[in-house]
């Protein structure tokens, strides 16, 4: 996969997929927009990172689920979890996380100690900080530990490491945000929210996957 870094949240994606498939598994990115009650511009980034772990493909303004997009929205949240697992770790960023936790001491990073770590990678650390850990600990490929403000490692990348790993848990037990519901998608497979950014306001969450309820509302929800 190419160098990509998280420019939407898990919630955010997840939400364009639902009502992607609420359409049928294709429409046009401004119909899209219009039923988010979003500009075009605020729903690119979840397109583009939803593309870029190959769950869509875009061609001529159009977004159409690819057939992992289609097995991931049929899966349950165990399944889901392992795709994004899957497709995480075949990007250079979440490889480079991985191998660089591996190699840190007791197998995690500090806040500042990921902060730096970014400024060699093409994610912006001051806006995407709060994605990347969002993304990674929904995956289960990292915990975040709020208390201690420190990634670490879920489980074991190399059988040929001394030391046991992190053991996995729910985002909600590492003193992360709370998850925020989407419409159409159970609780429990909630993916935890993105902290706001200054540069990106979020609108609401999509109507859910029937179609029913007309546009989201985008007030109230943030």
């Amino acid at each position: 996969m190419p160098t990509i870094y998280p420019k939407a949240s898990p919630t955010e994606v997840l939400g364009l997929l639902v009502l992607l498939n609420g359409h049928g598994g294709s429409q046009d990115i401004a119909r899209l927009a219009e039923d988010l009650d979003l500009e075009i511009d605020e729903i690119l980034p979840s397109v583009d990172f939803a593309e870029a772990l190959r769950l869509l493909e875009v061609q001529d303004g159009r977004v159409t689920l690819t057939d992992l997009g289609r097995k991931f929205l049929a899966s349950n949240i165990r399944a889901r979890k392992a795709i994004l697992r899957e497709q995480l770790s075949q990007t250079t960023l979440y490889r480079a996380l991985l191998k660089a936790l591996e190699e840190a001491p007791r197998r995690r990073l500090s806040e500042d100690e990921l902060n730096q770590w970014l400024e060699f990678t093409p994610a912006p650390s001051d806006d995407q900080l709060q994605n990347v850990i969002n993304w990674g600990r929904y995956a289960e490929l990292i915990r975040y530990d709020a208390e201690e403000r420190e990634v670490r490692m879920v489980r074991s990348r190399s059988s040929n490491r001394a030391g046991p790993a992190e053991p996995a848990r729910p985002p909600e037990e590492g003193g992360g945000p709370p998850s925020v519901p989407i419409e159409g998608v159970p609780p429990s497979e909630t993916p935890p929210p993105a902290s706001p950014t200054p540069n990106r306001r979020t609108k609401g969450s999509p109507p859910s996957p029937n179609g029913e309820g007309g546009k989201a509302s985008a007030r109230g929800n943030t």
